[in-house]
Protein backbone atom coordinates (compact mmCIF):
# COMPACT_ATOMS: atom_id res chain seq x y z
CA UNK A 1 0.00 0.00 0.00
CA UNK A 2 1.49 3.33 -0.81
CA UNK A 3 1.56 6.06 2.03
CA UNK A 4 -1.08 8.81 1.65
CA UNK A 5 1.86 11.33 0.54
CA UNK A 6 2.69 8.98 -1.90
CA UNK A 7 -1.43 9.26 -2.99
CA UNK A 8 -1.42 12.94 -3.12
CA UNK A 9 1.86 13.43 -5.58
CA UNK A 10 0.75 11.65 -7.94
CA UNK A 11 -2.53 12.56 -7.83
CA UNK A 12 -1.15 16.05 -8.34
CA UNK A 13 0.84 14.54 -11.52
CA UNK A 14 -1.90 13.59 -12.78
CA UNK A 15 -4.29 17.20 -12.54
CA UNK A 16 -0.76 18.85 -13.64
CA UNK A 17 -0.83 16.13 -16.87
CA UNK A 18 -4.47 16.77 -17.12
CA UNK A 19 -3.81 20.78 -17.53
CA UNK A 20 -0.49 20.03 -19.94
CA UNK A 21 -2.08 17.29 -21.59
CA UNK A 22 1.20 15.87 -20.77
CA UNK A 23 2.30 11.96 -20.23
CA UNK A 24 3.63 10.73 -16.52
CA UNK A 25 6.10 7.78 -16.08
CA UNK A 26 4.35 4.44 -15.29
CA UNK A 27 3.21 4.33 -11.46
CA UNK A 28 3.78 1.03 -11.54
CA UNK A 29 7.10 1.34 -12.83
CA UNK A 30 7.81 3.92 -9.65
CA UNK A 31 6.09 2.29 -6.98
CA UNK A 32 6.20 -1.40 -7.77
CA UNK A 33 4.28 -2.58 -4.81
CA UNK A 34 1.07 -0.28 -5.68
CA UNK A 35 -2.36 -1.85 -5.58
CA UNK A 36 -5.54 -1.77 -7.11
CA UNK A 37 -6.98 -0.02 -3.48
CA UNK A 38 -3.79 2.92 -4.12
CA UNK A 39 -5.12 3.69 -7.79
CA UNK A 40 -8.66 4.62 -6.81
CA UNK A 41 -7.36 6.25 -3.68
CA UNK A 42 -5.12 8.43 -6.30
CA UNK A 43 -8.29 8.74 -8.93
CA UNK A 44 -10.65 9.68 -5.85
CA UNK A 45 -8.19 12.47 -4.81
CA UNK A 46 -8.27 14.07 -8.33
CA UNK A 47 -11.57 13.17 -8.32
CA UNK A 48 -12.43 15.16 -5.22
CA UNK A 49 -10.15 18.20 -5.87
CA UNK A 50 -11.81 18.70 -9.48
CA UNK A 51 -15.52 18.68 -7.51
CA UNK A 52 -14.03 21.37 -5.44
CA UNK A 53 -13.00 22.99 -7.43
CA UNK A 54 -16.38 23.67 -9.50
CA UNK A 55 -16.72 20.35 -11.78
CA UNK A 56 -19.96 18.83 -11.81
CA UNK A 57 -20.06 14.92 -11.99
CA UNK A 58 -22.82 13.03 -14.18
CA UNK A 59 -21.73 9.62 -14.89
CA UNK A 60 -19.14 6.74 -14.72
CA UNK A 61 -17.17 5.03 -17.14
CA UNK A 62 -16.65 1.27 -17.11
CA UNK A 63 -13.51 0.07 -18.85
CA UNK A 64 -12.32 -3.09 -20.04
CA UNK A 65 -15.40 -5.07 -19.99
CA UNK A 66 -14.79 -7.07 -23.25
CA UNK A 67 -12.58 -9.70 -24.52
CA UNK A 68 -11.56 -7.54 -27.39
CA UNK A 69 -10.31 -4.36 -24.76
CA UNK A 70 -8.83 -7.07 -22.51
CA UNK A 71 -6.57 -8.16 -25.39
CA UNK A 72 -5.73 -4.56 -26.76
CA UNK A 73 -4.41 -3.72 -23.16
CA UNK A 74 -3.40 -6.74 -21.70
CA UNK A 75 -5.39 -5.70 -18.57
CA UNK A 76 -8.37 -9.02 -17.93
CA UNK A 77 -10.42 -7.28 -15.42
CA UNK A 78 -12.82 -4.34 -15.69
CA UNK A 79 -12.53 -0.48 -14.23
CA UNK A 80 -13.61 2.70 -13.53
CA UNK A 81 -13.84 6.32 -13.37
CA UNK A 82 -15.58 9.28 -13.17
CA UNK A 83 -17.48 11.48 -15.98
CA UNK A 84 -17.61 15.48 -15.28
CA UNK A 85 -20.27 17.52 -17.41
CA UNK A 86 -17.73 19.30 -19.33
CA UNK A 87 -16.19 16.14 -21.29
CA UNK A 88 -20.03 15.22 -22.68
CA UNK A 89 -20.31 16.14 -26.01
CA UNK A 90 -23.35 15.81 -28.55
CA UNK A 91 -23.08 13.87 -32.26
CA UNK A 92 -22.25 16.21 -34.56
CA UNK A 93 -19.83 18.18 -32.33
CA UNK A 94 -16.28 19.25 -33.45
CA UNK A 95 -14.27 18.70 -30.76
CA UNK A 96 -10.35 19.92 -30.48
CA UNK A 97 -7.37 17.23 -30.22
CA UNK A 98 -5.15 19.61 -28.14
CA UNK A 99 -8.02 19.02 -25.19
CA UNK A 100 -6.06 15.46 -24.58
CA UNK A 101 -2.36 13.92 -24.18
CA UNK A 102 -3.76 11.17 -27.14
CA UNK A 103 -6.70 10.47 -28.51
CA UNK A 104 -8.53 7.03 -28.94
CA UNK A 105 -12.43 6.24 -29.83
CA UNK A 106 -14.21 3.20 -28.82
CA UNK A 107 -17.83 2.08 -29.36
CA UNK A 108 -20.27 1.56 -26.02
CA UNK A 109 -23.54 1.76 -25.05
CA UNK A 110 -24.56 4.46 -22.34
CA UNK A 111 -27.27 3.97 -19.91
CA UNK A 112 -29.29 6.63 -17.68
CA UNK A 113 -30.44 5.50 -14.49
CA UNK A 114 -33.92 5.80 -13.86
CA UNK A 115 -33.60 5.06 -9.72
CA UNK A 116 -30.77 4.32 -7.17
CA UNK A 117 -28.57 1.00 -7.61
CA UNK A 118 -26.58 -0.56 -4.98
CA UNK A 119 -25.32 -3.52 -4.32
CA UNK A 120 -23.87 -6.34 -2.97
CA UNK A 121 -25.47 -8.82 -4.89
CA UNK A 122 -26.95 -6.40 -7.86
CA UNK A 123 -28.04 -8.80 -10.88
CA UNK A 124 -28.56 -7.75 -14.49
CA UNK A 125 -32.41 -8.22 -14.22
CA UNK A 126 -32.01 -5.16 -11.30
CA UNK A 127 -29.49 -2.83 -13.63
CA UNK A 128 -32.23 -3.17 -16.53
CA UNK A 129 -35.35 -2.85 -14.03
CA UNK A 130 -33.13 0.76 -12.77
CA UNK A 131 -32.40 1.96 -16.18
CA UNK A 132 -34.48 4.50 -18.02
CA UNK A 133 -32.86 4.23 -21.24
CA UNK A 134 -29.72 3.35 -23.33
CA UNK A 135 -28.23 5.66 -25.91
CA UNK A 136 -25.42 5.18 -28.36
CA UNK A 137 -22.02 6.79 -27.47
CA UNK A 138 -18.42 6.97 -28.72
CA UNK A 139 -16.03 7.38 -25.81
CA UNK A 140 -12.41 9.34 -26.00
CA UNK A 141 -9.63 7.76 -24.51
CA UNK A 142 -7.06 9.63 -23.03
CA UNK A 143 -4.41 8.54 -21.22
CA UNK A 144 -1.80 10.82 -19.10
CA UNK A 145 0.27 7.41 -18.03
CA UNK A 146 2.77 6.24 -20.77
CA UNK A 147 0.83 3.53 -22.65
CA UNK A 148 3.75 0.63 -23.01
CA UNK A 149 3.59 -1.55 -20.09
CA UNK A 150 0.30 -0.05 -18.66
CA UNK A 151 -1.30 -2.24 -15.73
CA UNK A 152 -4.67 -1.34 -14.83
CA UNK A 153 -3.13 -0.10 -11.34
CA UNK A 154 -1.81 2.84 -13.81
CA UNK A 155 -4.69 2.74 -16.03
CA UNK A 156 -7.33 3.40 -13.14
CA UNK A 157 -5.36 6.17 -11.06
CA UNK A 158 -5.27 7.94 -14.79
CA UNK A 159 -9.42 7.52 -13.77
CA UNK A 160 -9.52 4.54 -16.24
CA UNK A 161 -8.38 6.61 -19.29
CA UNK A 162 -11.47 8.15 -19.91
CA UNK A 163 -10.93 11.64 -21.98
CA UNK A 164 -14.58 12.39 -23.18
CA UNK A 165 -18.02 11.07 -24.23
CA UNK A 166 -19.87 11.74 -27.79
CA UNK A 167 -23.64 10.78 -27.24
CA UNK A 168 -26.07 9.99 -29.89
CA UNK A 169 -29.75 11.25 -30.04
CA UNK A 170 -31.82 8.18 -30.04
CA UNK A 171 -33.01 6.51 -26.36
CA UNK A 172 -34.42 3.52 -26.29
CA UNK A 173 -35.63 1.86 -22.95
CA UNK A 174 -34.37 -1.87 -22.25
CA UNK A 175 -37.75 -3.57 -22.89
CA UNK A 176 -38.01 -2.09 -26.39
CA UNK A 177 -34.53 -3.22 -27.95
CA UNK A 178 -32.50 -6.50 -27.73
CA UNK A 179 -29.49 -4.54 -26.34
CA UNK A 180 -27.31 -7.90 -26.71
CA UNK A 181 -27.64 -7.39 -30.71
CA UNK A 182 -26.73 -3.54 -31.01
CA UNK A 183 -24.57 -3.66 -33.83
CA UNK A 184 -21.18 -0.72 -33.98
CA UNK A 185 -19.42 -0.26 -37.56
CA UNK A 186 -16.57 2.47 -36.87
CA UNK A 187 -15.42 4.77 -39.93
CA UNK A 188 -12.56 7.14 -40.05
CA UNK A 189 -12.63 9.34 -42.64
CA UNK A 190 -15.18 7.11 -44.50
CA UNK A 191 -13.53 4.28 -44.20
CA UNK A 192 -14.26 1.15 -41.61
CA UNK A 193 -11.91 0.38 -39.40
CA UNK A 194 -13.65 -1.57 -36.63
CA UNK A 195 -16.75 -3.29 -35.91
CA UNK A 196 -18.82 -5.22 -33.40
CA UNK A 197 -21.92 -6.15 -31.37
CA UNK A 198 -23.19 -5.30 -27.51
CA UNK A 199 -22.65 -8.50 -26.44
CA UNK A 200 -19.18 -8.30 -27.02
CA UNK A 201 -19.42 -6.43 -23.35
CA UNK A 202 -19.75 -9.66 -20.77
CA UNK A 203 -22.41 -10.99 -22.91
CA UNK A 204 -24.87 -7.97 -22.39
CA UNK A 205 -23.79 -4.36 -22.23
CA UNK A 206 -26.01 -3.73 -18.66
CA UNK A 207 -23.95 -6.29 -17.10
CA UNK A 208 -21.43 -3.92 -16.49
CA UNK A 209 -23.74 -1.82 -14.77
CA UNK A 210 -24.52 -4.77 -12.17
CA UNK A 211 -20.63 -4.85 -11.87
CA UNK A 212 -20.49 -1.25 -11.04
CA UNK A 213 -23.31 -1.49 -8.19
CA UNK A 214 -21.18 -4.19 -6.56
CA UNK A 215 -17.86 -2.54 -6.57
CA UNK A 216 -19.60 0.35 -5.54
CA UNK A 217 -20.43 -1.61 -2.40
CA UNK A 218 -17.73 -2.25 -1.65
CA UNK A 219 -16.21 1.32 -1.68
CA UNK A 220 -19.58 1.92 0.52
CA UNK A 221 -21.12 4.38 -2.33
CA UNK A 222 -24.22 3.56 -4.70
CA UNK A 223 -25.22 4.61 -8.47
CA UNK A 224 -27.72 7.16 -8.05
CA UNK A 225 -30.33 8.54 -10.43
CA UNK A 226 -29.49 10.41 -13.33
CA UNK A 227 -26.36 9.23 -13.58
CA UNK A 228 -25.09 8.17 -16.93
CA UNK A 229 -23.09 5.25 -17.06
CA UNK A 230 -20.82 4.17 -19.62
CA UNK A 231 -21.09 0.75 -20.78
CA UNK A 232 -17.44 -0.45 -21.69
CA UNK A 233 -16.20 -0.78 -25.77
CA UNK A 234 -17.32 -3.97 -28.01
CA UNK A 235 -14.72 -3.15 -30.47
CA UNK A 236 -11.26 -2.23 -29.98
CA UNK A 237 -9.69 1.32 -29.45
CA UNK A 238 -8.97 3.42 -33.34
CA UNK A 239 -6.38 6.37 -32.82
CA UNK A 240 -7.73 9.34 -34.47
CA UNK A 241 -5.92 12.75 -35.38
CA UNK A 242 -6.63 15.91 -36.17
CA UNK A 243 -8.65 16.76 -38.65
CA UNK A 244 -10.13 12.85 -38.66
CA UNK A 245 -13.87 12.72 -39.08
CA UNK A 246 -15.09 9.76 -36.96
CA UNK A 247 -18.68 8.25 -37.60
CA UNK A 248 -20.13 4.65 -36.19
CA UNK A 249 -23.46 3.24 -37.29
CA UNK A 250 -25.09 1.60 -34.04
CA UNK A 251 -28.10 0.18 -36.78
CA UNK A 252 -31.77 0.69 -35.02
CA UNK A 253 -29.87 2.87 -32.45
CA UNK A 254 -28.65 5.37 -35.32
CA UNK A 255 -25.37 6.86 -36.06
CA UNK A 256 -22.52 9.00 -33.59
CA UNK A 257 -20.37 11.12 -35.46
CA UNK A 258 -17.89 13.26 -34.46
CA UNK A 259 -14.49 15.53 -36.06
CA UNK A 260 -11.29 16.29 -34.29
CA UNK A 261 -9.94 19.68 -35.30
Amino acid sequence: MLHPDDIAHIAAELADADRTHGVIPRITARYPGATVEDSYAIQGVWRDQNIAAGRRLVGRKIGLTSKAMQQATGITEPDYGVMFDDTVYASGAEIPVDLFSNVRIEVELAFVLATPLEGPDCTLEEALAAIDYAVPALEILNSHIELEGRTIVDTIADNAAYGAMVLGDVHRRPDEIDLRWVPGVLSRNGEIEETGVAAGVLGHPATGVAWLANKFHQHGARLEAGEIILAGSFTRPMWVSRGDSVLCDYGPMGVVSCRFV
